[in-house]
């Protein structure tokens, strides 16, 4: 299983409105995928509040490398993820993407 771990640093002034529908455009891929198991997204809940900044993030989990592969050549997230670079404050820079290789 692949974790894909994205963290965001949105612009401010971005209303929890606009970011609510980035995230919901999200979770409409689940399903157009093969190998995407799962999305969850949201603002940082932490009681360590060690953010830095990205306060708000998601994970999606896909069954391996090729079905993450196909996630990021598919023409609805091309879409969203131009949309979360322009709302990200310094572009691509307000964004942190990780990707963790764990077992099922």
């Amino acid at each position: 299983m692949i974790r894909h771990i994205v963290l965001i640093r949105f612009q401010p002034g971005l209303s929890d409105r606009d970011i609510a529908a980035l995230f919901a455009e999200l979770h409409q891929i689940k399903g157009k995928v093969a190998g995407l198991l799962s999305v969850v997204s949201g603002k940082s809940e932490s009681p360590e509040q060690m953010e830095r900044g990205y306060m708000h993030g998601f994970v999606v989990e896909f069954t391996g490398w090729a079905a993450l592969q196909a996630y990021q050549d598919h023409p609805e997230h091309q879409v969203l993820g131009a949309k979360l670079t322009a709302a990200a404050t310094g572009g691509k820079d307000g964004i942190l993407c990780f990707d963790l290789a764990a077992s099922a």
